[in-house]
C-alpha cells in the first residue's frame, strides 16, 4: 500500500438515496476504497448532520 500521505479521494453524499459516489480516488487500491466506503456509510448519519450543521453556522454567522 502507498504511503498515506500519497493518498486522496472525495466522495459525494446523495442523501436522497441513502448512497454515496466517488467522484475520484488517488493511489488507493480497492481494499481501501471498500473500506473507506465502509466507514462512510457507517458514520452517514453523523456526516450529514454535520453537514447541515456546518451550513447552517455559514449562513448565519
Amino acid at each position: 500500500m502507498p504511503d498515506k500521505a500519497e493518498t486522496e479521494c472525495k466522495y459525494w453524499i446523495d442523501t436522497d438515496n441513502y448512497d454515496i459516489m466517488e467522484a475520484y480516488a488517488f493511489n488507493l487500491g480497492p481494499k481501501e476504497r471498500r473500506q473507506i466506503r465502509q466507514i462512510v456509510f457507517d458514520h452517514f448519519d453523523y456526516i450529514v448532520e454535520q453537514w447541515a450543521e456546518f451550513q447552517r453556522r455559514r449562513l448565519h454567522g
